[in-house]
């Protein structure tokens, strides 16, 4: 008797093969789904990340960070020991230092201390958890973006969006797993990096919608084609593709398959969810939205109503705060666009009892520097102290965290890093962030590479 052989083995159990990879991937809702809702290490606090992406770098110091000293000392040179070792973006660090443009008032219980350009958010205060202490590795836009988003500054690295899906999967079958919006003044730099799947297989990358009419283009059915052909030439479509993963086994495939049965289905669910119109008027005002008029507002009612649905990751970033000059200007125009829609997030999901289990997460990859850029009006790009906030998910209510030295220019007390920001949202996940890794190329990777630790201050 002849033995099998490897050729024969590998000819005629092939598309066995295939067939299994298959079922192991495109099962949807069942349990061997790469999208099915999976079980983390830990009882998770968030089931949900809402990610308030402010980017270009929001300024601390007219924000959050009130510094009566750097108004003391407006106009002087900084003192020569602060600049050792300084790295700036595009000023001189010997720039003279620039005091706060903007008023401050404690406001709630916890007597947070918030700039007069954001009085809604001063309303919820009590509600969102302040870290004043954050730093990051990275001084420029598209490195800084990589960095908060997946860890490091190069490309090719998962996002955090990507690590929570792969970790837990989706609750939805008939919207992606992670959604992106954007608005503002143009993209991200870190462009779809900043939401992209890596090394992961593709199904765990993020996918973005437009702001009104179809999420994405090409959605609707053309004239001439109704729901029957359609179906028909998906179900042509798929043989041929699963004929191809029975010869390859490439699990790319099976995420094309299930790209275009997700976004048959969303040609139902999609035109129900971007109808803001059948909102109630009241929280249309609330959120400072306007149906059919594409905005961060309409962006922030957009993410509340896919979490409702079962979206496990909602990003919306907001490319415009960028200020090397027209610093109050521009401030007040983005504060006026975001603000408002913010506060109004948090307390619409505090009223609907999903705050408890969602995390909303705001801000940008760096702030701004104690030093004058462009004249009088601007300030350049600063990693060594920023701000953000938190709410909801497991974090600790009406707690600011952490200091900055008294020029804002680097952190005196509670340093958090952004490597313990990202160990700190997977543990509220229910994640050990050492654990959840991915093989590649030999080793083990995870979102905070070797880094991170998990800021327990932070939590309830």
């Amino acid at each position: 008797m002849n033995p099998i052989t490897r050729r024969w083995f590998l000819e005629q159990c092939r598309v066995g093969l295939g067939s299994m990879a298959l079922t192991h991937l495109l099962q949807g809702a069942k349990a061997e789904g790469p999208l099915a809702p999976k079980k983390p290490h830990h009882e998770p606090k968030a089931k949900r990340v809402i990610y308030l992406f402010m980017a270009g770098g929001p300024s601390h110091l007219e924000l959050f960070d009130n510094k009566p000293q750097l108004a003391k000392f407006d106009g002087t040179l900084p003192p020569a020991d602060l600049l050792k070792g300084y790295r700036a973006a595009f000023i001189n660090p010997n720039s003279k230092l620039l005091g706060p443009k903007f008023k401050f008032a404690r406001y709630g219980q916890s007597g947070a201390e918030i700039s007069e350009l954001l009085p809604h958010t001063a309303k919820v205060v009590d509600d969102i958890t302040i870290v004043k202490s954050m730093v990051t590795d990275a001084f420029n836009h598209a490195p800084g973006q990589l960095m908060m988003n997946t860890g490091s500054q190069q490309f090719g690295r998962p996002s955090f969006g990507a690590w929570t899906i792969y970790g837990l999967g989706s609750e939805s079958q008939d919207l992606p797993a992670f959604v992106v919006f954007s608005s503002g003044k143009k993209g991200p730099s870190g462009g779809n990096s900043c939401w992209g799947s890596g090394f992961l297989p593709t199904v765990y990358q993020g996918v973005q919608f437009r702001g009104a009419g179809d999420p994405v283009l090409y959605l609707s059915n053309p004239k001439g084609v109704d729901n029957g052909l359609q179906r028909e030439s998906l179900d042509s479509i798929r043989k041929l593709n699963e004929m191809h993963l029975g010869v390859t086994g490439d699990p790319e495939i099976a995420t094309r398959i299930q790209s275009f049965e997700m976004a048959y289905r969303m040609q139902s669910s999609a035109p129900e969810l971007m109808d803001l119109s059948k909102e109630p008027q009241h929280v249309l005002d609330s959120y400072g939205a306007v149906p059919g008029k594409p905005s961060f507002a309409n962006n922030c009612l957009l993410a509340r109503r896919l979490v409702e649905r079962g979206v496990r990751f909602v990003q919306l970033y907001h490319e415009a705060w960028d200020q090397h000059g027209s610093l109050v200007k521009d401030l007040n125009a983005n504060t006026k666009d975001t603000d408002q829609a913010c506060a109004a997030l948090v307390q619409d999901l505090k009223q609907r009892g999903m705050l408890n289990d969602t995390l909303v997460i705001w801000g940008g990859e760096f702030g701004r520097t104690p030093m004058v850029q462009g004249g009088s009006d601007g300030r350049d790009h600063h990693p060594n102290a920023f701000t953000m906030w938190m709410a909801g998910g497991g974090m600790k209510p009406g707690l600011t965290l952490g200091e900055s030295d008294e020029l804002g220019f680097n952190v005196a007390k509670d340093k958090v890093h952004v490597h313990d920001l990202h160990a700190t949202t997977l543990h509220l996940l229910g994640f050990d962030h050492t654990k959840l890794t991915y093989r590649f190329q030999g080793r083990d990777y995870r979102l905070t590479d070797v880094h991170g630790n998990v800021v327990n201050q932070l939590l309830t």
